[in-house]
């Protein structure tokens, strides 16, 4: 029982001894993401929105994506195409109806009746609106890429970031598994 009570307050003893080894030094820890690029400008994205916003394709030019802007103009261009043909086409039956009541008969719609004028106004009014609609879409569309384009520009994607697919045996039953594999490498 000394025994034990000798050795308890000899290891005691020893762990309240202080004893310096090295010299030290106020070192400072700081954390990097190395997700991120370096060269952050949190406004970026708000900057390519702008642009977007301004003139069609401009944010796209911005964020030097250049394969882009003859996609925003084909979208919005065909888009509004269809919103003006269907709107000349909306008046013509209109203006046609309206002359009819008037008493007037227009000699290239002359071959349809009443009903069928309403129904062709109503079905040109639709695909006007409808087309004006895809035409506001694409717009916002071209301002959201041009956003989320220049915000994930920002993000490293070397080489040291990879997925891979991977073909691996199974121990037990040796039939080949597929599987997913995210590497990354500091």
């Amino acid at each position: 029982m000394n025994k034990i009570i000798f050795i308890v307050l000899f290891l005691f003893s020893l762990g309240t001894a202080t004893v310096y080894s090295q010299k030290k030094t106020d070192a400072v820890l700081v954390a990097k993401d190395t997700l991120k690029s370096n060269d952050i400008d949190p406004l970026t994205p708000a900057k390519a929105a702008f642009f977007s916003a301004v003139l069609p394709g401009l944010g796209q030019a911005y964020n030097k994506k250049y394969w882009k802007i003859p996609l925003v103009y084909g979208a919005l261009g065909t888009s509004l195409y269809f919103y003006i043909d269907n709107n000349k086409k909306y008046h013509q039956y209109r203006d046609a109806y309206k002359s009819r009541l008037e008493g007037y008969v227009t000699d290239d719609l002359a071959f349809l009746d009443n009903t069928r004028l309403i129904a062709a106004q109503k079905f040109y009014q639709r695909n006007r609106d409808l087309s004006a609609l895809i035409t506001v879409a694409f717009y916002a569309l071209n301002i959201i890429d041009a956003n989320v384009d220049a915000a994930l520009i920002q993000f490293n994607v070397d080489e040291s970031l990879s997925i891979r697919p991977v073909l691996y045996p199974n121990d037990v039953t040796l039939k080949t598994n597929v599987g997913l594999t995210l590497n990354y490498r500091f």
